[in-house]
């Protein structure tokens, strides 16, 4: 606000008996929770918090391509937090730029694959089926596309999209329709689309049913 000051995130120390439950931080408790967490988290350590997100993870996994250290990445982590799921894989380089997660990374699982081949491999051994999303002439599209309920949703670099290996290794290719002058749209953007029509499809549509 001009000329206010910004409220302080969070909560300050402890007011009164402390909770006799392992899962609160007694750091926390004495100092305050200035984290960006939920209220129904606040002074939870983070193994407490992590425990209580693993008992509700959704089951799709996300996984990115990463060749060119993209920046779009942790934006990613950050959105599949939001979303809760099951894991986040990179495929390709093992650094990656965390600064668009926002810390989220340490509540989300996240793994490390060499190769397409390898994360190929891996999703069969698993049970998950594996979906590109990018615009390619033999791309479905999203919005009428089955998400199947156990699969990963595989995006690629920023501006090149999924490698020819990606591509081949993909049960199918998913296209978000545009409408506007470009070819494509933001890497993290895409993902959140993606995250948000498996959610819609899979947690409202048992709601519903």
């Amino acid at each position: 606000m001009p000329g206010g000051t910004t409220p302080e995130v969070g909560l300050g120390p402890w007011e009164g008996p402390w909770p006799d439950d392992e899962r609160y931080d007694p750091e926390l408790l004495r100092t305050g929770d200035r984290r960006n967490v939920l209220d129904g988290y606040r002074y939870w350590t983070m193994d407490a918090i992590i425990a209580d997100l693993d008992t509700r993870r959704h089951g799709f996994h996300v996984a990115v391509e990463n060749w060119q250290h993209d920046l779009n990445i942790g934006s990613v982590v950050r959105t599949a937090n939001a979303f809760n799921a099951a894991a986040v894989h990179i495929v390709g380089r093992r650094r990656w730029n965390r600064r668009g997660a926002m810390v989220t990374d340490r509540y989300q699982h996240v793994h490390h694959h060499g190769s397409v081949e390898e994360f190929a491999a891996w999703c069969e051994e698993n049970g998950l089926a594996l979906i590109g999303i990018d615009n390619f002439p033999d791309s479905q599209q999203l919005e009428t596309y089955e998400l199947p309920e156990r699969c990963v949703l595989l995006f690629g670099q920023e501006g090149p999209g999924l490698t020819p290996e990606a591509h081949a290794a993909c049960r199918a290719v998913l296209s978000i329709e545009q409408y506007g002058s470009t070819r494509s749209m933001n890497a993290a953007a895409a993902a959140a689309i993606a995250m948000h029509a498996w959610i819609r499809r899979h947690e409202f549509g048992q709601r519903v049913n």
